[in-house]
């Protein structure tokens, strides 16, 4: 993009920048129910207008350094699948991970392809000395592609998010130093095509 946000390549996946084009896909695919209820921001339902509102925030975000979100589409047919990203605190060189895919594409491994790109990435590139993320209690499926990254459950959040319509809800935190990364991939030679 004119901006300066790569487009990251994995074995089925793009990881591209989001584009005003993507609002109706977006709106169709965030604006589940489920999708809403196992994410913090994404409300339900989602109008056209909000996705297109956070498509517009992107750029500014990427360039003021805050972080950067990227769609994640079939590498071959350009299906837009879902989105994945982070925020800095780039006073810590830390950040948070997030993600969603839709649902008709979940139990594919995408999230999974998705986020350990977007960690390599991160490290790399970004030069982040940690990487965090949350998930809801109630959605353990997040907590599996988490483990699979590596990231080690650091500890339980009573109440720490606020879903309105949901109230209150638990999340458990887990965590990524670089130097883990790092040995994770000389011991683990599958995990070199994340390398961004």
């Amino acid at each position: 993009m004119a901006f300066g946000q790569p487009t990251l390549q994995t074995e089925r996946l793009a990881l591209r920048p989001l584009v005003l084009e993507d609002a109706r896909a977006l709106t169709a695919l965030a604006g589940a129910p489920e999708i809403a209820a196992t994410t913090l921001r994404i409300p339900h339902p989602y109008p056209r207008a909000e996705a297109r509102r956070f498509i517009k925030t992107q750029e500014s975000l990427f360039l003021s350094d805050r972080g950067a979100t990227f769609a994640i589409e079939d590498g071959t047919t350009g299906e837009l699948y879902g989105c994945v990203g982070f925020g800095c605190e780039n006073e810590h060189r830390r950040a948070e991970l997030g993600y969603w895919i839709g649902l008709p594409y979940w139990g594919r491994g995408y999230a999974t392809e998705a986020a350990r790109k977007i960690v390599a990435y991160g490290f790399a590139i970004w030069k982040l000395h940690r990487i965090t993320a949350h998930h809801f209690v109630s959605n353990p499926a997040s907590g599996r592609v988490l483990e699979k990254l590596g990231m080690k459950r650091e500890g339980l959040l009573r109440e720490h998010f606020y879903k309105p319509g949901q109230g209150f809800r638990d999340a458990y935190l887990y965590g990524l130093l670089v130097r883990d990364w790092t040995m994770q991939q000389l011991q683990h030679p599958a995990y070199r095509h994340a390398e961004p």
